[in-house]
C-alpha cells in the first residue's frame, strides 16, 4: 500500500484557511470574549465557505482545502 501525504504547500494552505476562519470568528464576536481553538467549529465554517466558493466556481474543493483523495 502506497503512503500518500500532503505536500508542505498543501499543509500550509490548510493552516492558512483554518487560521483565517479562527480569526474571522473571533473578530465577529460582538464583545471582548474570544473563542478558543475549536476545530469542530472551524470545520463547520470551513465546509460552509468551501461549498459556497466551489458552487460559485471560484475554486475546486482541492484548491480551497487540500485533502488526500481515497
Amino acid at each position: 500500500m502506497e503512503l500518500v501525504e500532503l505536500t508542505r504547500q498543501q499543509i500550509e494552505r490548510q493552516d492558512f484557511v483554518d487560521n483565517a476562519i479562527f480569526d474571522l470568528i473571533n473578530r465577529l464576536i460582538p464583545s471582548d470574549k474570544e473563542m478558543g481553538w475549536d476545530i469542530e467549529a472551524i470545520g463547520e465554517v470551513r465546509d460552509s465557505m468551501q461549498a459556497q466558493l466551489v458552487e460559485r466556481g471560484f475554486c475546486t474543493e482541492q484548491a480551497f482545502y487540500p485533502f488526500i483523495e481515497e
